[in-house]
């Protein structure tokens, strides 16, 4: 068979490529803003080395599971996530690798979509005589990496709503407390939420309210590279249009917060916070910070899966802007009653004027259930 020739796609081939998912879900919690990405290398029908990127600045996956062979890997196939880079940046070329290694069959996930690459790896690869199959768990291998395939795809990153709630639908007693509606285990989950996105948002009301530090604690992840994952830098965002954050906030000791507020506030009123990162971003015609411009400065800035985690006001004109990819709700077996605070802010008068939402996953943690939802269609 030559090697620009697709043979059929075999059941080995898609064990294989299960596997090299594995792989790459090693990195879901470190490797951003770079994509997770798993590598298997196979040679007579036995896994011989694997490899996954762990690490932005390290090696690629394709590059570690070629060091981590302990036998010649001429004639073997490798199994990859993600069509193999074509460039060099940081690191070199893993398409050329895999040339210069030998391999004669690449199965691929699927292709690239950064500029830079987008078939390039795989033209690289045909153009050696490699045999390339593209496509295979194509699914799975896009829900490893959807920040960063939205990105590229749209300029925008993927946007997760995290939200929390009594079997009621309620978030918090009239008064404002809310700690906790939900378990430790639920907690510990919105923990793992946190770690594999590149910023965390949340509304100056919460800040006010709630003061949280959004941070990612290893002891509550419970996954490999736990420590890691804690110390990476993420963004945090308050989205506060008029700056009313307060000064002893805890999020304001941490150097990685932006405050995100419209660009009509004033000078003096800026003035109070040069201490501070501000972000200036258009208004949406009523005062408040366009939830889209920050989105798309977030992306710009290779911020690739976005976990807001804010509360009723904000989280509703985030949908009403319909700019949420997934929703998750956790759910508490608890009731709060009429008088407490209600999910979402939505100004709903008529079942037309309601958002239509599919189910895409429900799960049990711990005592709650989680539920995760997308925009229907």
């Amino acid at each position: 068979m030559s090697g620009n020739q697709p043979s059929t796609v075999t059941q080995t081939d898609l064990h294989f490529m299960a596997l090299a998912i594995r792989e790459a879900e090693r990195g879901l919690y470190t490797a951003h803003p770079n994509p997770r990405v798993g590598c298997i290398l196979v040679k007579n029908g036995e896994i011989i080395s694997r490899g996954y990127h762990r690490l932005t600045g390290t090696g690629h996956a394709e590059a570690n599971a070629l060091a981590a062979a302990k036998t010649d890997v001429r004639g073997a196939t490798a199994y990859c996530t993600l069509e193999p880079c074509s460039y060099k940046g940081r690191t070199g070329s893993c398409a050329e690798a895999l040339v210069s290694a030998g391999v004669t069959r690449v199965v691929c996930g699927m292709q690239d979509p950064h500029p830079k690459n987008r078939g390039k790896g795989f033209e690289i690869l045909k153009q050696a005589g490699i045999e390339v199959v593209n496509g295979i768990l194509e699914q799975s291998n896009r829900a490893l990496n959807p920040g960063h395939i939205r990105k590229f795809e749209s300029a925008m990153p993927y946007t997760r709503l995290k939200l929390a709630m009594s079997m009621d639908g309620k978030t918090a007693l009239a008064n404002g407390e809310s700690k906790w509606i939900t378990g430790p285990q639920a907690r510990k989950d919105v923990q793992r939420l946190r770690a594999r996105s590149s910023a965390i948002v949340t509304g100056v009301q919460t800040v006010i309210d709630d003061d949280p530090q959004m941070s990612v604690r290893s002891s509550e992840l419970g996954v490999e590279d736990a420590k890691l994952a804690s110390e990476i830098e993420r963004k945090i965002v308050v989205v506060d249009s008029t700056l009313r954050t307060p000064k002893h906030a805890q999020l304001l000791a941490n150097p990685a917060t932006v405050i995100a507020c419209a660009e009509g506030v004033s000078d003096a009123r800026r003035a109070e916070y040069n201490e501070y990162s501000l972000m200036s971003l258009p208004d949406d015609g009523k005062g408040r910070v366009n939830l889209k411009s920050l989105l798309a400065k977030l992306a710009a800035n290779d911020c690739n899966e976005v976990l807001f985690e804010c509360g009723a006001s904000l989280s509703a004109s985030l949908i009403e802007a319909q700019l949420v990819d997934e929703i998750i709700i956790y759910v508490a077996p608890k009731l709060l009653g009429a008088s407490a605070r209600s999910l979402v802010d939505l100004n709903i008068n008529s079942m037309s004027q309601s958002y239509d939402l599919e189910f895409t996953d429900q799960r049990q943690v711990g005592s709650d259930i989680r539920l995760t939802l997308s925009r229907k269609g």
